[in-house]
C-alpha cells in the first residue's frame, strides 16, 4: 500500500508549504487591495458630499483613486 497519510501535521502529515504560501500572498494580495478601494471609496464620498464635486465628481474620484490605488498596492 502506499504511504499515504492525511490529517494534522501533528499526527505527521507533510505540510504543503507551496499551497500554505500561495494561499497567504493571496489574502495579502485581497486585504492591501481592498484597503486601498475602501480608502478610495471614502475620499471620494467626502468629496461628492462634502465638497462641491457632486455624485459624478466623486464617482470619478473613486474610479480614478480605486485605479491607482490598485497599481501601487500590487
Amino acid at each position: 500500500m502506499a504511504e499515504h497519510q492525511a490529517g494534522p501535521v501533528e499526527t505527521g502529515a507533510p505540510m504543503d508549504y507551496r499551497e500554505h504560501d500561495k494561499t497567504y500572498h493571496g489574502f495579502l494580495l485581497v486585504a492591501r487591495v481592498g484597503s486601498a478601494i475602501i480608502a478610495a471609496l471614502l475620499i471620494a464620498m467626502a468629496a461628492g458630499f462634502f465638497g462641491h464635486a457632486g455624485f459624478l465628481g466623486g464617482l470619478l474620484i473613486f474610479i480614478v483613486l480605486s485605479v491607482v490605488g490598485t497599481i501601487l498596492v500590487r
